[in-house]
């Protein structure tokens, strides 16, 4: 005798079914945490500082999220002109799993010349777009990215969000950031939106799927052409540097046939000044320049280039962005994704 229900029953029995599917979606579409509202949380003064003239623009470029105090309070004298105080807004995608839910602003509060701190967790695109937060960014001097994910803050790109950055930087304030943060305050952005790719995959192939850049997030004075990378030497990023190097030059993301990788070490900061001068502090920088387009730069197939140019940057070292240096390089190159040498060190070229 058949068990399968007759005519009659298979209806009330596929409608209890479609029910019972419905009742289970609910469920889990329940069980899944909204996203958090904008957050703010405002460390010293109640009330910005009034000022007409500030003397920046100054920026931070940090290899880890945490503030550089070296580095932070160089960029804190130098926009308020060794005088009076500003204020600083940190912008984070999501807030730290322990701990302080600010700590960015906690070392920024320890500084001179701090009159607030204030800290906005914007978790959606949307929330580039948040009034009061965008109120705040206006009426700062200094914007920091903190560390997280710097695809979240790609996602702000052409929100109010990214004017209100950059009328800080515009009347002589500054921006600056760290990991993720570092990343968002290059020219060319590698985004990471599809992934975290590592060195042996992009010398591979530097068209990875994981590779996806941003363009005209900002575009800094003296900042022209730079793809900044962080946790440099400790994750081993030079391999993918280079190929991101490759790429803007090879896809036209950078003018001039060139393009210059920023690599920053944890727990190294850069700081620079108005007129383009980089200094390195904490730990070591590395700046990678790329100046004619790649042998072969070619999906599923091997990076080859040849003579990139790189300087080591260690603590209190220069580097002038706005008359960038034609000597005191070290020359490395890669040849079917293999490269000619120690990639972190070599001998400076003398005849350059």
């Amino acid at each position: 005798m058949s068990l399968r229900p007759t005519g009659h029953l298979a209806a009330p029995l596929t409608c209890l079914v479609t029910s019972l599917a419905v009742l289970l979606s609910a469920a889990v579409v329940s069980a899944q945490p909204a996203e958090a509202a904008a957050k703010r949380v405002r460390l010293g003064s109640a009330s910005d500082v009034s000022r007409t003239t500030w003397s920046g623009p100054a920026y931070t470029m940090n290899g880890t999220g945490a503030v550089v105090p070296a580095t932070m309070t160089k960029a804190i004298d130098a926009i308020r002109g060794g005088t009076g105080s500003l204020d600083v807004v940190v912008l984070a995608a999501s807030a730290p799993t322990s701990g302080s839910q600010t700590p960015e602003c906690d070392a920024t509060m320890r500084l001179a010349g701090v009159n607030s701190c204030t800290t906005w967790t914007l978790g959606t695109r949307n929330d580039g777009n948040n009034s009061q937060a965008n109120t705040d960014i206006r009426n700062a001097e200094f914007v920091y990215f903190a560390g997280g994910d710097q695809c979240k803050y790609a996602d702000w790109k052409g929100t109010a969000l990214q004017n209100s950055v950059k009328s800080v930087v515009a009347k002589g304030g500054g921006s600056g950031g760290g990991s993720a943060g570092h990343h968002i305050n290059s020219a060319v952005v590698y985004d990471a939106c599809e992934g975290s790719v590592t060195s042996d995959e992009a010398l591979y192939d530097p068209y990875d799927p994981y590779i996806t850049f941003t363009t005209g997030m900002f575009n800094w004075a003296n900042y022209a052409n730079t793809i900044n990378d962080s946790h440099f030497q400790e994750r081993d990023r030079m391999g993918r540097t280079m190929a991101f190097v490759a790429r803007a030059i090879e896809d036209g993301l950078t003018t001039g046939g060139a393009a210059w990788g920023v690599g920053v070490n944890e727990g190294g900061s850069l700081f620079i000044d108005k007129n383009g001068q980089a200094t390195a502090a904490g730990a070591d920088t590395f700046v990678v320049l790329g100046d004619h387009r790649p042998e072969r730069a070619e999906p599923d197939r091997y990076l080859t280039y040849y003579d990139y140019k790189i300087w080591r940057l260690r603590p209190g070292a220069t580097y002038d962005f706005r008359n960038r240096p034609t000597c005191g390089y070290y020359l490395r190159s890669i040849d079917t994704g293999v490269p000619d040498g120690e990639l972190y060190s070599g001998t400076p070229v003398t005849s350059c």
